[in-house]
């Protein structure tokens, strides 16, 4: 802290009277924030032995400020021993605005008009101090190029999909990613990418937006940074809003520069799935492998954006990898296990519930047995599907699956399968009705037979067919056995 106070002193001529470490403010960075005042003056210290990013910060804020911008003043620094000295924006972020104004699922209309001042600012960033900004002081990259991208995409499959439990196909998944990224670089990158545009890193004074850490920037599109805070993971901003949002964004952004909305979007919601697994990775390093876990409290929030993102967009470019390794996160019991930490049921005066999520499960009695279900319900169904007839025990069959068509032929013309899936189905839809009439936000159903293979396949698909398309309901399908190595 003596250097922090030290510098207070040379800049202000007085002495720090109250030296206050704001833990709230300590996120992933490491940074330690303090801050310290004397009589009517305050002012917020940093210390990080991290010198690039320190430089990068210092030069990028007196740049944003040469050009206006609602950046902390630099009052004043000691590079050598990673600290500095700048304007205190007060305590009150984006963020906590927007947590303070939100009765239910209603956003109020003063926390809207601020997220638009925001966005009416980004443009300036990007593209009018984007121009004549020095991007050699960029830390770790002077652009959002393959290498970033890269590594964000690693991160997010080593420290989310790898310590999540979630299976997938190294090479596969790694072929998506190179599809991927260049799909990305497709999008003009001539412009600043803030990096960290979220609502924790706007501060509101006065009513007023002013940006912080923004130290992670670099050259790159236009698309990341709009991505970034309308998807901002526990901001859980309504889909509706975000779409007026982004059309705020690009009329704003069409009085700096003239573009085609069309091509902008072309490329949009790849950013979107990229700063969402770049924010999953972020989540699993600091709270499954650090083990902190304050930081897998935004996790649900996440998988809700994703879950919207696999219901609701399609990529230009084919990501089968990728996204059966989303399907499997939604349909994790240790991530739904962290769901159940967000979830309350619906009062009486409560807005209308949220989607229910019906997870759909096919296992194998002899390799396992039934699945818990760890969505916070601790229920479920487990229909056992041994009594039908057993197409395994037919050569034929042997090598096939319940997906496979001939299978499929076998099973439906068998008419105890008929009655046996129309009872079944009888009971989930009564279920579903009334979880979702209670607020309950989770059913899961499970089919079991001898090997999970053919009958307790054929009746998940199809019972995950059944309820495909009812309003209000999402469906997440997985063959537990078929999924195994060598399977």
């Amino acid at each position: 802290m003596d250097v922090l106070e030290k510098l207070f002193e040379r800049h202000f001529h007085s002495p720090a009277k109250q030296v206050l470490p704001l833990q709230g403010q300590l996120g992933a960075s490491g940074r330690r924030i303090i801050r310290l005042t004397s009589d009517q003056i305050s002012a917020v210290g940093v210390l990080y032995d991290m010198r690039e990013e320190n430089v990068a910060f210092l030069e990028f804020s007196r740049h944003f400020r040469r050009h206006d911008l609602p950046v902390p003043e630099i009052y004043a620094e000691d590079l050598d021993q990673g600290a500095y000295l700048e304007e205190d924006l007060g305590d009150t972020t984006l963020f906590d605005f927007l947590s303070e104004n939100r009765p239910g699922a209603d956003i109020a209309p003063p926390v809207v008009d601020a997220y638009r001042q925001a966005l009416a600012v980004l443009p300036r960033f990007q593209v009018e101090a984007g121009r004549d900004l020095n991007y050699k002081v960029c830390y770790p990259r002077a652009a959002f190029d393959r290498q970033s991208i890269t590594w964000d995409l690693n991160y997010f499959k080593y420290y989310f999909l790898r310590l999540a439990g979630i299976p997938f196909n190294e090479q596969a998944l790694e072929d998506d990613f190179a599809h991927l990224t260049e799909f990305l670089l497709g999008a003009e990158q001539d412009y600043f990418l803030y990096r960290d545009f979220q609502s924790r890193n706007i501060m509101l004074r006065d009513g007023a937006p002013f940006f912080v850490d923004y130290q992670g920037g670099r050259k790159g599109a236009l698309q990341y940074d709009p991505a970034s805070i309308l998807f901002d993971a526990k901001a859980d901003l309504p889909p509706e809003l975000r779409q007026q949002l982004l059309d705020y964004y690009l009329d704003q952004l069409a009085e700096f520069i003239p573009f085609d909305r069309s091509v902008f979007m072309r490329h949009y919601y790849a950013y979107v799935y990229v700063r969402v697994m770049q924010a999953l990775g972020a989540y699993g390093f600091r709270g499954f492998y650090e083990r902190k876990p304050l930081f897998l409290q935004s996790v649900p929030y996440a998988l809700k954006n994703v879950r919207w993102l696999l219901h609701n967009v399609e990529l230009p470019v084919a990501l089968p990898s990728l996204m059966e390794a989303f399907l499997g996160m939604l349909a994790s019991e240790k991530l739904q296990a962290l769901t159940s930490d967000i979830e309350r049921p619906a009062t009486e005066n409560s807005v209308p519930a949220p989607t229910l999520v019906v997870q759909i499960f096919s296992f194998s009695f002899h390799r396992g047995g039934a699945l818990k279900d760890e969505s916070g319900n601790g229920g479920g169904f487990v229909f056992d599907g041994r009594s039908l007839p057993n197409p395994g025990r037919e050569e034929r069959f042997k090598a096939l699956t319940g997906k496979d068509a001939p299978v499929i032929a076998y099973l439906s013309q068998q008419e105890s399968v008929g009655r046996f899936f129309a009872n079944a189905a009888s009971l989930v839809d009564a279920s579903a009705t009334e979880y979702q009439r209670r607020g309950f936000k989770n059913l899961m159903v499970s089919f079991g037979c001898t090997g999970g293979q053919h009958r307790s396949v054929y009746l998940a698909e199809q019972l995950a067919k059944h309820l495909r398309g009812k309003n209000g309901i999402e469906v997440v399908l997985r063959h537990r056995e078929l999924e195994k190595p060598g399977e």
